[in-house]
């Protein structure tokens, strides 16, 4: 089944950020179309010193638009130590950003959906910086 041009200009954007990391491959990718217009991707990238950033997401293009149907980013560091996690699971109804927010290694902020390509420069930057 072919993606629809939305999607398809999101998967090449979405290549391009993942391209622009120093030190870093690929260790899994996976695609699931589920219609022309929907997709759920699924994303392993190991950085240097062994950092872990997962990219999890179901999306839906609507007219010319991306929406999320719902994302996980989490980034760990060698020993399986988490660094950042966003995601949009509803469980802290608190949270003025709800049900968006950020993990962090001992607390939970509130966080407006990032996209992906900050994602990937937060990672990234922060595995540099060690």
């Amino acid at each position: 089944m072919l993606l629809n041009s939305t999607l398809q200009k999101y998967i090449v954007t979405l290549e391009k950020a993942v391209r622009s990391l120093d030190e870093a491959y690929v260790e899994l990718y996976e695609e699931e179309v589920i219609t022309e217009d929907r997709l759920n991707i699924r994303l392993r990238i190991r950085m240097s010193d062994d950092f872990l950033l997962e990219l999890n997401e179901a999306v839906v293009a609507e007219e010319q638009l991306i929406r999320h149907l719902g994302y996980r980013y989490h980034f760990q560091d060698g020993q399986n130590n988490l660094i950042f996690r966003y995601d949009d699971t509803p469980h802290f109804p608190e949270l003025s950003s709800f049900p968006h927010h950020k993990h962090l290694k001992k607390k939970v902020i509130e966080a407006k959906k990032p996209d992906l390509s900050s994602v990937i420069a937060e990672a990234s930057d922060h595995a540099i910086a060690l």
